[in-house]
């Protein structure tokens, strides 16, 4: 029986991890591991696992020695399913930090938010950061007040992250929703189930999903980045995809080579 990707992983940051180690079996950093379509605006964005690795590391070292964020923190995370979400889940991984995507931002530490959360994102009393998801992860026009801006403030980051503790695969991890019930997930449970959603929806590390759900419950998060982290596979993300007409569909599916639909 061939052993799943990243059979030793046991904290979602180790499963990307495994992307990245040499010679690990049927791992490739240059392959696309996440591609982000925006068909408002027309944006699409490819990111391999390296260049995504090093996101993911420009914005932990950002939480852990900007935003002063550590373990025992919860940060609400008020965006979309979009490739720089994904970053911002992984970011807080390899921190320790918990994420709570779509969580109330008054009984956060800190908050990250879209442009359709910032008024929400004010009841957090701790750091908040502002995402302008505009293509090419531009800045705001206008720094939001009150408020980091991403896009202005991670370049700066270093490129390689070490967390000043290792991450306790046992501490919490992530806080979410399924079948509108609230679940808290450790690391390793969060893993845990991810490779029983791989195992499900059949993945292996040849496989592409392409997802139109939302991060705001585990349903999204398991379709559009864990099953496939956990499986050594790749995701493409559509936002603002309602319109596309079937024969639109057709198309992309055929040209990113997309072998599962969810959505």
């Amino acid at each position: 029986m061939t052993a799943p990707f990243a059979a030793d992983a046991r904290t979602p940051a180790e499963l990307l991890h495994a992307y990245l180690r040499a010679g690990a079996p049927d791992a490739d950093p240059s392959r696309p591991l996440i591609t982000f379509y925006d068909d408002s605006t027309g944006e699409r964005v490819e990111l391999s696992a390296k260049t995504f690795d090093n996101w993911v590391a420009k914005t932990a070292n950002l939480l852990q020695d900007e935003l002063n964020a550590g373990p025992d923190d919860r940060a609400s995370l008020l965006l979309p399913a979009h490739w720089q979400s994904a970053v911002w889940l992984l970011a807080c991984w390899s921190v320790g930090v918990t994420a709570v995507p779509g969580g109330d931002p008054a009984d956060a530490d800190l908050v990250v938010s879209g442009p359709d959360g910032l008024a929400a994102a004010e009841a957090c009393s701790g750091e908040r950061v502002a995402l302008a998801l505009r293509p090419l992860g531009g800045r705001f026009p206008q720094r939001p007040e009150g408020f980091l801006d991403y896009a202005a403030e991670v370049p700066g980051q270093g490129d390689r992250f070490a967390p000043y503790s290792p991450v306790d695969p046992q501490a919490p991890a992530l806080e979410t929703r399924v079948d509108d019930l609230a679940l808290k997930l450790t690391g390793e449970q969060t893993v845990a189930l991810a490779r029983e959603g791989a195992a499900r929806l059949g993945l292996t590390p040849a496989s592409r999903v392409l997802s139109t759900l939302s991060f705001d419950d585990w349903t999204g998060l398991e379709a559009g980045l864990l099953a496939p982290l956990a499986a050594g596979a790749s995701v493409v993300l559509c936002r603002h995809s309602e319109k596309l007409s079937e024969e639109q569909w057709e198309k992309r599916v055929e040209s990113e080579r997309v072998t599962l639909r969810l959505g």
